[in-house]
Order: structure tokens, then C-alpha cells, then sequence
């Protein structure tokens, strides 16, 4: 699979409307070369450079439809995890002043079966449920810092 987006090109800038220092609105993210027998999609954004042991999550979608193959603009079209801010929506990129460049990693994952989790669900929970039915993977990277 590949996974793109029409605000930025993997390993460039994310533009600061996608941002919490902007609109935090997620960007539109679109997919191709899906696996046959696929049942649903979950997506997963992280950001590996925060300074800490984990990774900070920036994004819990699971359950996106089997027949999606993009979210528009602040779409997230599934049941949508807590991030690492305490909410279960998108919450964009807001590394610490001075940090660097940091790394946010948009993950998708094509599924054989829709997952019975709930909204709210935690990044290390739907990670459980993914396991074994994950048909394939694709990654964008966007930098963004501050």
C-alpha cells in the first residue's frame, strides 16, 4: 500500500494549519494498492522524537471503512482513540521549542476483520487488537518544529 497526502510530501514540512499552533484540523491523507480481502483500516499517528521513553500519540483511528481510500480535511470517518493530549480526536504536531526536528509518523493498516474496541481506546490497546489481522502497512512521514 501507499499512503499520501495532498499538504505535504513524505519526509517535508507539515504545514502549521495542521499543527496545534494552527487549525489542528488532520490533514487529508489518501491510500492506493490495497490487498485483496480487506474488511476495515485503523491509522495511527506518532511522533518518536518527543522527549520521552514513548513515543507521543498523535492519532487513534480504528474501523475506517473497507471501501475508504482517503480522509478529507479533519476527517477521521471510524471510531477515534485518545492521544497522548487526553482527547480522542486529531492533535497535531507541537514539539517543545528548541527540540529540533520532529518526526510524525501516519500509519496505516489495511485489516481482515473491523476490531471491537471503543471510543477512546488507547494507542496500546488497539495495537493488541490489531494484532493478527493487519493484511499490510503504509507509512508517511511529515517533519514539523518549532
Amino acid at each position: 500500500m501507499e499512503l499520501t497526502s495532498a499538504a505535504f510530501e513524505g519526509q517535508a514540512p507539515i504545514p502549521r494549519k495542521y499543527s496545534r499552533e494552527g487549525d489542528d484540523v488532520s490533514p487529508p491523507l489518501e491510500w492506493s494498492g490495497v490487498p485483496d480481502g480487506v474488511q476495515a483500516f485503523a491509522l495511527l499517528c506518532e511522533d518518536p522524537d518527543a522527549p520521552r521513553p514513548e513515543p507521543w500519540v498523535h492519532w487513534v483511528v480504528a474501523n475506517i471503512p473497507a471501501d475508504a481510500r482517503e480522509l478529507l480535511e479533519g476527517e477521521a470517518k471510524g471510531v477515534e482513540g485518545q492521544n497522548d493530549f487526553g482527547e480522542a480526536s486529531y492533535g497535531g504536531p507541537l514539539p517543545p521549542p528548541g527540540h529540533g526536528t520532529h518526526h510524525y509518523h501516519f500509519t496505516l493498516y489495511a485489516l481482515d476483520q473491523p476490531l471491537d474496541v471503543p471510543e477512546g481506546i488507547p494507542k496500546q490497546k488497539l495495537e493488541h487488537a490489531l494484532s493478527g489481522h493487519v493484511l499490510d502497512t503504509a507509512e508517511l512521514v511529515g517533519t514539523y518544529e518549532r
